[in-house]
């Protein structure tokens, strides 16, 4: 293909689409027609300013408080705790105990004029949970686009997430499980939107970086070709993603250990693990404020005349629900990610059901799998970045090695189904799922996060990341309902191993096979120049047609 000026390409192209104008950055190097379909909005706007080490520091600080070991697994340890000394045997009726010797195995607590067992009352609140984010996300989402709501609205559901788990204090008695129950959903409602308002400023954060500004350069200048600067611009975000990534992993190491500080002396005090819910929550306070105090403005657009907070994220998610057609590989991979983070997310959530049976909640033994779980995945998120950076591996295939483990977890709980032998019926097996998991899957978080990065629009960062912590955090309402009604049918927590394994095994060969992430990150590119200019020549609203 010949080549011209990018500002005849431009005028060219602009002409032919019969736009007065097109969004692209002005300079001097000559470029195909080809680069230029993914080059329109590949710059960052100039009125950002550069990320400072102090900023980038602080996030990667905010990232190693919010490991989620209080919200998302001692809390569920503590509730199902309570909700077992509280509930009773079914084969030996009311007032009998669950942790008797000869107890059946079975638990079930009074529920809606009957009776449900602990493991899918457990469940129920993740659903629940879950549901309720899916209404945050898709309500306020894509309102964070605008001016510096984002901001604000992180800072308030962290600290509705700080207060849930200083509040633990309270629990104390088998009798408050339910006030358990609703402490640990208001708390992992809250620490499930903290990962995603934080994950939307990753892709600003990530294109703001000075290495980031000298490749934009360097494609200016001709140095280096369009698909020079879109691996290195990758990387780069990968840079970023598995640094925060392992952050948050020494994190869960600190954490732990400083559980052990109390766990250990404290052994005998009834107290103790509400202890560890508050020294934990500490630690993220003592981390995660300084995000707030050292994170520079980057505010987007005003909100539109006319709009409101609590519908612009509607119209702005059917505006993009209707353009689904220009974003093509964008919207297969929220949907493969949608089931794929369900089925995953679920069998965590069925696996540490098993596991808290097996260990009697003992937040002591939980710890030290815990340990084994974040030292394996520190070491492997280094590791994985390091092999990445080394051969200049791109993200899919990166994504893809993980993916495999994904499939192999709820594999070998099935196996649980036809004998005792293997499927996490055994000690050794906890442990050698904590360290798999750790090897695999905090790798799979980084790499699932920078993916949404490559194939999101800039400029609708949150938008985009709403939706996919729609797809992560709030997708998991089919797989724990399911799971919780083939459980209170059976009475085996092993049955909904298969759902699982077929939900996780058909998301990943959608994504392995159906996700172009090159051509993904154009048609976003594309798009976002396309609505830029819409609003223009609207005059600035807000409009679908």
């Amino acid at each position: 293909m010949s080549k011209t000026s990018l500002a005849d390409a431009s005028a060219s192209k602009a002409m032919a689409e019969g736009k007065d104008s097109i969004d692209v950055v002005p300079i001097d190097s000559e470029i195909t027609d080809h680069e230029l379909d993914g080059l329109a909005v590949l710059a960052p706007p100039t009125n950002e300013p550069v990320v400072t080490r102090r900023e980038l520091w602080s996030y990667y600080l905010y990232y190693n408080g919010d490991n989620g070991v209080g919200p998302l697994g001692f809390s569920m340890t503590l509730f199902q705790s309570l909700a077992t000394a509280a509930g009773y045997d079914p084969a030996k009726g009311p007032g009998s105990s669950c942790l008797a010797d000869g107890a059946s195995g079975r638990c079930v607590l009074p529920w809606g004029g009957g009776t449900k067992a602990v493991a899918s009352i457990v469940l129920i609140a993740n659903g629940v949970s879950f549901a309720v984010m899916t209404l945050i996300f898709t309500t306020i989402g894509s309102a964070a686009d605008y001016g510096t709501f984002g901001r604000w609205l992180l800072f308030t559901v962290t600290v509705i997430c700080w207060a849930a788990q200083f509040a633990s204090m309270s629990l104390t008695s088998p009798s408050r499980w339910g006030l358990s129950m609703g402490l640990y959903m208001v708390g992992f409602i809250s620490y499930g939107a903290t990962l995603v308002f934080f994950a939307a400023a990753f892709p600003r954060l990530a294109r703001n970086t000075q290495h980031s500004r000298n490749l934009r350069e360097k494609l200016e200048s001709g140095e280096v070709t369009l698909e020079e600067y879109e691996l290195e611009e990758s990387l780069e975000k990968n840079r970023i993603s598995n640094i925060s990534t392992a952050h948050s992993n020494i994190g869960y190491i600190v954490t732990l250990l400083l559980n052990l500080s109390l766990l250990l002396p404290l052994a005998e005090d009834p107290r103790v693990n509400n202890y560890c819910l508050v020294w934990m929550t500490g630690y993220w306070v003592l981390l995660g404020i300084w995000w707030f105090i050292f994170q520079q403005p980057r505010p987007g657009p005003s909100l539109p005349k006319g709009e409101s907070y609590l519908t612009i994220g509607w119209k702005q998610l059917w505006l993009a629900f209707k353009q689904y057609k220009k974003l093509p590989y964008t919207f297969i991979y929220l949907f493969a990610f949608f089931l794929l983070a369900d089925g995953l997310n679920t069998t965590g959530t069925l696996v540490s059901i098993c596991q808290n049976d097996k260990f009697e909640f003992s937040f002591l033994q939980n710890t030290y799998l815990g340990l084994a779980q974040a030292i394996t995945s520190t070491a492997s998120t280094f590791g994985f970045w390091y092999i990445q950076r080394y051969w200049k591996i791109n993200t899919k295939k990166m994504f893809v090695v993980t993916n495999v483990f994904s499939i192999f977890i709820p594999f070998w709980g099935m196996l649980g189904i036809w004998t005792t032998k293997v499927g996490y019926h055994n000690v050794w097996e906890f442990w050698a799922y904590n360290i798999v998991f750790g090897l695999f899957q905090a790798p799979y978080y980084a790499f699932a996060q920078t993916m949404m990065a490559e194939v999101s629009p800039p400029g609708y960062d949150n938008m985009f990341f709403g939706l996919f912590g729609l797809s992560n955090r709030a997708s998991s309402m089919i797989g724990p309902n399911v799971i919780q009604a083939i459980i209170d049918k059976s009475g085996d927590n092993w049955k909904g191993f298969p759902f699982l394994f077929a939900l996780c095994a058909a998301a990943s060969l959608t994504i392995w096979f159906g996700v172009d992430v090159q051509k993904g990150r154009r048609d976003a590119g594309k798009w976002a120049a396309e609505i830029r200019e819409k609003r223009k020549a609207d005059g600035g609203e807000f409009k679908i047609n």
